[in-house]
């Protein structure tokens, strides 16, 4: 996610029609949701039932599973919320409001609700489970939306859904993370799985989401069936007043949803020619259907699978870059996966550099030099401004979010910092060296989180590695 000018967004939309989302890779056992939902717009929740199916392809037995509750950040007494004080003004259009999810049963194991701040939900599971065996989960639960321009919210032209079910935690050798949520960067690490989901919607609505679409109108209400494989999560935008526009990519629907956008055909033709660019250049975008939705967001936006949400307040410069960015998500987030809580910079270092390739091939009135040149610039004004305020300047790279004092830290070494790294290290090694390694890291790593070793060893380790070390542990001075 971009939270200031620069940065990058990009999002996918569903109108009443079947879209096939197929992955480039033959689908494998892999968990799956399956969700039925209906939002109910006059108390602002969704009440649903979600089937959840465990796959045990970790080498250890389990008698625990752990999920993240991300909609638990939005309730009264947070400790942890889901905007700064920065931004809350433009996120709280109408003064607080604060939502949550109430999980009403769990089958298949006794529960309880904890972690750091409400935000893990604990299923003790009835049997033993060991590798390679599955277990079925059923819960229930009604998510309450707060009235909130964010991920998860009622905002003030459309209604925003991500993160409003149970989510497995990240699983590492030393067991299920417990992730907090936090308003910097996107404190989400999710393993790539099979959706299905109903959603009932009143009928002065369209939803938009990822995968393969179809709807039923009935009794005022419209369902909309969704299928979608070998991702890392789902979400949807309701809205009354969109509009659509819609072209073809080397083969991949492109669609922009708009409901106030001055210049749609432009929105779209950034899209659908970043999408192009990163396809040829990393490798081919594996989903048959790409869609930009623009929505109420306080900052750039925020990218997921074939779907991402952009700012309705940007300027036309500002939604140029954001597009090409989130749209160079759908590579680094969406198919290859990293821990975006311990090391942001992964992705969006990447994806920022990512459109900086896209905007030095391509005319739009600035280049991506123009932006690596601004990035610089602010990053150096950024380590001028902490030293004389901190006596010190904390560069390193890879350490959670949690760890940044504030957003214009975390902005300047997640986003900044890191696509800098990417350019001193295109220069380093070559440019056809480098534009092979992304193709490496694309390939070997797609539908996986990979660590940081893993992106480094994909530039033939060595003076590479060693130049990447520099920056992520502080030790570089630029």
């Amino acid at each position: 996610m971009r939270k200031f000018i620069c940065t990058i967004l990009a999002a996918t939309i569903v109108f009443p029609s079947a879209v096939v989302l197929a992955a480039c890779e033959d689908r494998a056992e892999r968990d799956s949701y399956r969700i039925d939902a209906e939002y109910f717009p006059e108390e602002q929740k969704l009440a649903a039932k979600m089937s959840y199916t465990f796959v045990n392809d970790f080498d250890t037995s389990l008698t625990e599973l752990k999920f993240q509750l991300p909609a638990n950040a939005y309730r009264e007494g947070a400790t942890y919320a889901p905007v700064s004080e920065l931004y809350s003004p433009a996120a709280y259009y109408s003064g607080k409001s604060y939502g949550g999810i109430e999980v009403k049963s769990v089958s298949g194991g006794e529960f309880e609700i904890g972690g750091e701040d409400a935000n893990i939900l604990s299923v003790r599971l009835e049997k033993e489970i060991f590798p390679d065996e599955q277990i079925e989960i059923a819960f229930e639960f009604e998510t309450t939306l707060a009235k909130i321009n964010h991920r998860l919210g009622v905002g003030e032209n459309v209604v925003n859904l991500s993160g409003f079910y149970p989510v497995l935690c990240h699983y590492s050798g030393e067991g299920f993370q417990e992730y907090v949520y936090s308003y910097n960067g996107d404190p989400f690490v999710t393993a790539c799985a099979d959706f299905e989901v109903n959603l009932s919607v009143p009928e002065q609505y369209t939803a938009i989401c990822c995968g393969n679409v179809t709807e039923v109108a009935e009794n005022g209400n419209k369902t909309y069936h969704v299928i979608a494989e070998n991702v890392r999560d789902i979400a949807f935008v309701l809205g009354e007043n969109y509009k659509s526009v819609q072209t073809d990519a080397g083969g991949v629907r492109v669609e922009y949803c708009y409901f106030a956008d001055q210049a749609p055909e432009e929105t779209l033709a950034v899209a659908a020619q970043s999408l192009n660019f990163y396809s040829r250049t990393f490798g081919n975008y594996p989903y048959s259907r790409y869609v930009v939705a623009e929505t109420d967001f306080p900052y750039g936006g925020m990218e997921y699978p074939t779907l991402s949400m952009i700012s309705s307040k940007l300027s036309e410069d500002d939604r140029t870059v954001a597009v090409a960015h989130e749209t160079a998500h759908q590579w680094w987030y969406g198919v290859v996966g990293s821990n975006q809580f311990e090391n942001a910079w992964q992705d969006e270092g990447l994806t920022d550099y990512s459109a900086a390739l896209f905007f030095n091939a391509s005319s739009f009135g600035f280049t991506g030099d123009d932006l690596m040149r601004g990035a610089e610039k602010s990053y150096r004004d950024f380590f001028s401004v902490y030293s004389q305020l901190h006596g010190e300047t904390n560069t390193v790279m890879t350490r959670p979010l949690t760890s940044f004092t504030s957003e214009y830290e975390y902005v300047n070494i997640a986003y900044g910092k890191s696509a800098i790294m990417f350019d001193r290290l295109k220069t380093a090694i070559g440019e056809k060296k480098f534009i092979n390694g992304l193709k490496r890291y694309y390939e070997t790593y797609a539908y996986k989180i990979a660590s940081p070793e893993d992106l480094s060893s994909c530039f033939g380790g060595g003076n590479a590695a060693a130049l990447m070390r520099s920056f992520t542990d502080g030790l570089c001075v630029i």
